[in-house]
Formats: C-alpha cells, sequence, structure tokens
C-alpha cells in the first residue's frame, strides 16, 4: 500500500513538471480570459465553510485596491490531490496560499515562481513589515518562492484537555494532575458512568500526554543535535502507555478514525468525558454541550506532569502557519505581487484584520474591541483573506478578533496562562524548506500515523517498533535528520 501511495506521489510530480512552462497571454488580459488591464486576478484558498466571493472582506479589498479578485477554494476532502490535479492542468491561478506540506511539494517539484525579482520591484510594504526569520523560512534552494504568513508572534499553548467537572464532582475527584491521576479518573469514568473516558484520535501523538514524556513537539533538540522524536526512547514508552489505555476501554475505540468534530460530537452528546480541542475550536464543544446539556459544565484540566513533577507544553513557535505563492504558468504574476504588496499598506492591513474604528472596532486604555454584532458580520472570516501579516501589528488588532467570541478569550487565556514558563519551542520551527526534508515529510508522517494508530489499538505489536524506525529511517528519515542537523549547526 505504501509502495503505491509513493508511485502515484511520483506521478503527480511528473505531471506537474511535465506539463510547466510558459504560457502567453494576451496584453491586459483577465485572470478569467476577459479585458482587465491585468486587475482581474484568481486565487486558490484552503477549504473553509463559507463564501468567500460575498464577504465584506472580498469587497473591502475591491474598493480598496481597485482589483477584482475570484476566490476558490480547494476541497474538504482530498485536497492535496485536487491540488496536484490542479497543477497539472495548469488551472489559471495567479495566487495560491499554500499549507506548509503543500508548498513543499510544489516548491521541489518546481511548480512556483521564484519571486525574488518581484518582490524587490513592487513589494515595499511587505519587505518592511515581515521579518527577517520570516522571509528565510520563504527560501528553497536560495531563492524566495513565496510570501510567509506568520501568526506574528511567539509560540502559544494551542491545546489542553478539558473534562466533564460535573462528572468529577459526581464521583468526588479532582482534575487530575498526573498521569496515575489521570488513569484513575478515566476508570471511574469508564466504570461509573459507563462513557468513553477519552475521545480524541487521527494524530496518534496526543500533544497533552505525549509531553509528559517529553515528547513536546517533531523535532528534539538532545545534547545539541536534532533527533526526530520518532528515535527518541521515550516515543515507545508513550505508545506502550497509550496501548494499555486502548486495551483497557479508556480511551475512544474509533480513535484510529475519528475526526475532530467527531470527537466534539461525542462529549457534546453525553457519550465522552474528556477531550483535547485548540482554543478555536472550543465554542463548537461549549455551545453543543450547552444545548443538550444545560447544567454541565467544562473545566480545562491544568498540564500534566511526569513523575518528576515537571511539566511541559509543546509549541511549534512563530512559525509560517500558510506560503503565499505565484504558480509558475501564472498570467499575472506581477500584477499579483502588486496585488498583495497593497495588502500590507498599514491601513488596508489594519481594515482587513479588524475593520473601521467606530464601525467594527473601539480603541480604548490601549486595548482593541470588537463592536458587535458589526465585527462579527463583517469580519469573522478576515483570517482567511489574509496573504501575510503585518508581524509587529497583527498581534495587538488580534485582540480584538480574541474577543469577539468570550469562549474564544476564555479558552485562549486560560490556555497561556496554566502553560506559563512551560513552553517547550520546536528547535526546527525557523528552519526554512529543506529539500531532504519536504521531500520526505509527508509521506513518513503518513507512514508514522497509521503505524503508530496500529501499535496503540494493537493490531501491530509494539514489539515490531525498531523495524518501524528502520523502515522510517530507510524511507528518508535518515536523510532528513541529517538535513536538520545541518541547517541547526549553521543557525
Amino acid at each position: 500500500m505504501r509502495r503505491n501511495q509513493i508511485w502515484i506521489s511520483i506521478v503527480a510530480i511528473i505531471a506537474v513538471l511535465s506539463l510547466i512552462g510558459c504560457s502567453g497571454s494576451k496584453p491586459g488580459e483577465g485572470a478569467d480570459g476577459g479585458e482587465g488591464g491585468g486587475k482581474q486576478l484568481r486565487q486558490l484558498m484552503p477549504f473553509d465553510r463559507f463564501e468567500p466571493n460575498g464577504d465584506a472582506v472580498a469587497q473591502y479589498l475591491k474598493e480598496k485596491t481597485g482589483y477584482s479578485v475570484k476566490y476558490e477554494m480547494l476541497p474538504a476532502e482530498n485536497a492535496d490531490e485536487k491540488l496536484n490535479l490542479l497543477m497539472a492542468n495548469k488551472e489559471a491561478y495567479d495566487i495560491l496560499k499554500l499549507a506548509p506540506a503543500q508548498y513543499y511539494q510544489l516548491v521541489s517539484s518546481g511548480a512556483l515562481e521564484p519571486l525574488d525579482d518581484v518582490i524587490e520591484k513592487y513589494g515595499a510594504n511587505m519587505k518592511q513589515v515581515i521579518g527577517s526569520d520570516s522571509w528565510e523560512g520563504a527560501r528553497y534552494e536560495g531563492k524566495t518562492y513565496a510570501i510567509p504568513e506568520t501568526g506574528g508572534g511567539s509560540g502559544t499553548a494551542s491545546y489542553a484537555l478539558v473534562v466533564r467537572q460535573d462528572w468529577l464532582d459526581e464521583l468526588n475527584l479532582k482534575a487530575p494532575t498526573n498521569l496515575d491521576e489521570f488513569v484513575t479518573v478515566l476508570r471511574a469514568f469508564k466504570e461509573k458512568k459507563n462513557v468513553i473516558p477519552l475521545t480524541g484520535g487521527k494524530v496518534p501523538v496526543h500533544p497533552d500526554i505525549a509531553s509528559v514524556f517529553g515528547l513536546t513537539t517533531a523535532w528534539l533538540e538532545r545534547d545539541g543535535t536534532i533527533i526526530h522524536s520518532v528515535e527518541a526512547p521515550e516515543m515507545k514508552e508513550y505508545l506502550s502507555f497509550m496501548s494499555m489505555l486502548y486495551k483497557e476501554g479508556l480511551i475512544d475505540s474509533e480513535w484510529g478514525i475519528n475526526t475532530a468534530d467527531k470527537s466534539i460530537e461525542k462529549v457534546a452528546s453525553g457519550k465522552a468525558a474528556m477531550y483535547s480541542p485548540g482554543w478555536w475550536v472550543a465554542p463548537n464543544l461549549v455551545n453543543a454541550l450547552a444545548k443538550n446539556f444545560p447544567e454541565a459544565k467544562l473545566e480545562i484540566v491544568p498540564v500534566l506532569k511526569d513523575k518528576n513533577g515537571v511539566a511541559r507544553v509543546g509549541s511549534a513557535g512563530n512559525t509560517i502557519n500558510y506560503f503565499i505563492a505565484v504558480p509558475k504558468f501564472a498570467k499575472h504574476k506581477e500584477e499579483a505581487v502588486k496585488w498583495l504588496d497593497m495588502k500590507f499598506d498599514k491601513y488596508i492591513f489594519k481594515g482587513i484584520a479588524i475593520g473601521e474604528e467606530g464601525v467594527h472596532h473601539k480603541f480604548e486604555n490601549g486595548v482593541y474591541t470588537p463592536i458587535m454584532p458589526k465585527f462579527a458580520d463583517d469580519r469573522s472570516n478576515a483570517s482567511a483573506f489574509l496573504t501575510g501579516v503585518d508581524e509587529k501589528n497583527y498581534p495587538i488588532y488580534w485582540q480584538a478578533r480574541l474577543k469577539k467570541n468570550p469562549v474564544v478569550e476564555g479558552y485562549f487565556a486560560t490556555f497561556q496562562k496554566n502553560a506559563e514558563g512551560l513552553l517547550v519551542i520546536d528547535p526546527m520551527s525557523a528552519a526554512p524548506p529543506i529539500p531532504d526534508i519536504s521531500k520526505n515529510v509527508q509521506r513518513l508522517n503518513k507512514y508514522q500515523e497509521d503505524t503508530f494508530i496500529n501499535f496503540i489499538s494493537g493490531t501491530e505489536p509494539l514489539d515490531n517498533y525498531d523495524q518501524f524506525l528502520a523502515e522510517w529511517r530507510a524511507q528518508g528519515g535518515e536523510e532528513m535528520v541529517k538535513a536538520a542537523n545541518e541547517w541547526y549547526a549553521k543557525r
């Protein structure tokens, strides 16, 4: 099966390479084939649950920049396959907003346009507000192929366990502080409430549990060198612990197939007691539970400590969340970069992020606060329209975005407070695309995910871990680790 996946990826890349070339266009021809004086562009975005072309931000950008942009989204399922097909067919997009793995695949296959010259000519605003580390992260083999979109800030805590506090009270239990107490609570939920003690899944390395074993991030620094977390001796201990939980029925039997929405549904319907949501989806969980069980109460569990009383919270750091790229065959490369740079104008960018003062937000005592419901009506989807951020000011503007929902604000604040002084940043967070990592990481992550699910569920014995690790190294893991260390030594 893995061999078939590898050949599918190779065929997709060959198709992209074979079809890449200069495509002629008439002067002034718009992205849709009409006459637009170069003012019509077409952008491909990640999937989201709204219609972008009718959104208030899209209209705002059209008014402020003078460009008419047609926004299209990748599908929710099989997005990477769809992207490969669009690129192979030379679909006439001018701008791509890509997730990191998508960017790595396209840039390494030669599907993207190098932007150094055009950014030098037309990118005055973006060069001023995006930091040098971020630009370095968008370089590939010495050239800039994308505008980096970071969160504009330092690392944060993204996930934390939440628990049905009303059930803890009913069972006369306290929130767990370490793994022994965690197991005790899970067993009590199973035996006395007859529910799923902990739901979750899909990603087999559970951040709140793995961190107790010192597995905070995908890459780890050990004695001045970089290892991948699969190479850490603690990984086998973690998998053994998770396998024990699975065998005892303390974690969801559907761990290998659950989606985030499915896990939230199980908590909200009273079928599960604990889950680890990202702070941004907390309203979905809280509101659905309150609708079904108005008296139910959720609480955020403090960070679990290891046997030495040490707690850790992994963070990817101020990583690049998206890469804003231009396809090699785009018809309006210069116009695309001109438009992207206009979005970094300090007034236009602020308008994208938080709208108009006195209409969408107010500024009092140094704090931005949303004016509801206008802010929610016009700026709820604003982040989807970002194509890079003003790294100095966006974290300040973000105050208003955070405050638009009290649940989001509360969960975010509590996650950060609980993680204060405990953050461990991924040592590779500032690394640029590295060819030997880029070409292997997506495939090896999938191999790791599938195999770890098998280890946890018991369909493959953990005694085979060394065999998995040898295969992981042979299939490109050794190349990745070597390349990571070469970058780390010269950083």
